[in-house]
């Protein structure tokens, strides 16, 4: 199979939807301008819980800095339910999942490693390893640039891939299985009404990421509601427990994701259940994580289901930003002095269910990946009051979950 859809082909798809299609030319036209790239991922193959994958792979795009509309440059179909991707430091190469159970005979998912055009934003497949487990859900790569660490949901386990010169991947220097008591589906602090469930039959890690320093290295897990603390030798490339190898959360709250702020002295962890951000002291020096304050995702108004998805830490810093899948909405909080919080609104999404979020790299605005919508949706970012203002930008993508930024030069 080709490694991008052919362009005709793309151009039919799109024009079908009434998008406006960039040729071969005016992509060489433009590509000597800086320029704001835009990556986006999603489910090829399936949508959890239990929908239809409508994504074609990794779509890549070109985002207009004044309105934050997004103009279709080229799709790469050769990847399988690319449902997360990142990028290295340098924007070189970028690293996507594909949350699958078979990869291999073993029922592991996989990770491709690509290159990355620094003018053009083409990629070039470099490999394909296994993760380390099955239905990978995250990756990042670690602080010090040698190693990317993957979260395999269904697996249950960490795994620690080394990057080689040309930034290609090893297969795992580490795999490490998370074990503990089965918790209860929904946590006791959920919003009235809640009827949506999380799985706790088993271990299913959801995040993993170093802290800023790169020091440590940190996981949620869902299954079992706890986040998970390690260091990382960056010689073997294996995983060592903090002296206090894991924080117990709310049972059944489903810790799913977690954003540090920029000295790496707070984290804020979301749970999934209960909608819920714990702010939470982090000790650089010892891993030490210490809860200070627990705040609703959701007002005080909110009535039914929902499930917290994404949580991200505005570029300043001043702000944080949460995603109700089921809720269809998004909440900022102020973030105080102390590093507490202070819901400022919810407001409606504009789609349904929606996933992760991210900035531009002007910070100017905040883009959601609305799985259910298949739609990728813009805010403009008030920078001193954390208010989000709607686009009215849809941008059509089938199944979207992920995002990568990147600068052209």
């Amino acid at each position: 199979m080709s490694s991008t859809i052919s362009r005709r082909a793309f151009a039919a798809t799109l024009a079908a939807s009434g998008v406006p299609v960039l040729s071969r030319r005016a992509v060489a036209q433009v590509a000597s301008k800086p320029r704001t790239i835009c990556y986006i991922g999603g489910y090829t193959q399936h949508g959890p819980p239990g929908g239809a994958g409508n994504g074609q792979g990794i779509s890549v795009f070109e985002m207009n800095p004044d309105t934050s509309s997004l103009s279709p440059l080229m799709t790469y179909v050769d990847i399988a339910s690319p449902s997360f991707m990142t990028m290295s430091a340098d924007f070189k190469h970028l690293y996507a999942l594909s949350e699958i159970s078979d990869f291999n005979a073993n029922g592991e998912g996989c990770v491709t490693a690509f290159s990355v055009n620094r003018s053009s934003g083409e990629l070039t497949k470099l490999n394909v390893v296994r993760s380390g487990g099955a239905v990978p859900a995250h990756l990042s790569v670690h602080a010090s640039g040698k190693y990317v660490l993957v979260a395999n949901y269904m697996g249950g386990t960490v795994g620690v891939l080394p990057i080689h010169a040309d930034g290609g991947l090893g297969d795992p220097t580490d795999v490490v299985h998370n074990t503990g008591p089965r918790m209860p589906d929904r946590a006791a602090d959920n919003p009235p009404g809640n009827f949506a469930i999380s799985d706790h039959s088993s271990a299913h890690v959801h995040m993993v990421a170093s802290d800023p320093s790169g020091r440590y290295v940190l996981a949620c897990d869902a299954g079992l509601d706890r986040v998970y603390v390690w260091t990382l030798d960056l010689h073997t490339g294996r995983l060592v427990p903090a002296k206090t190898p894991f924080i117990s959360m709310t049972p059944g709250s489903a810790p799913r994701h977690f954003s540090f702020n920029e000295k790496g002295t707070m984290i804020y962890i979301l749970g999934e259940q209960d909608s819920k951000v714990v702010a939470a002291s982090f000790n650089p020096q010892t891993g030490e994580i210490v809860p200070q304050q627990t705040v609703s995702t959701v007002t005080p108004h909110f009535r039914g289901s929902t499930l917290a998805a994404g949580i991200l830490l505005s570029p300043n810093g001043k702000y944080l930003y949460v995603s109700n899948r089921l809720g269809d909405s998004l909440a900022s909080f102020h973030v105080n002095d102390d590093g507490t919080l202070n819901l400022v609104e919810e407001i409606w999404m504009h789609a349904d269910y929606g996933r992760a979020m991210m900035f531009d790299p002007s910070g100017n605005f905040l883009f959601c990946a609305n799985q259910r919508s298949d739609s990728v949706t813009s805010f403009k970012v008030n920078a001193q009051t954390g208010v989000l203002d709607f686009t009215w930008n849809f941008t059509p993508v089938g199944s979207p979950t992920t995002f990568a930024f990147m600068n052209t030069i």
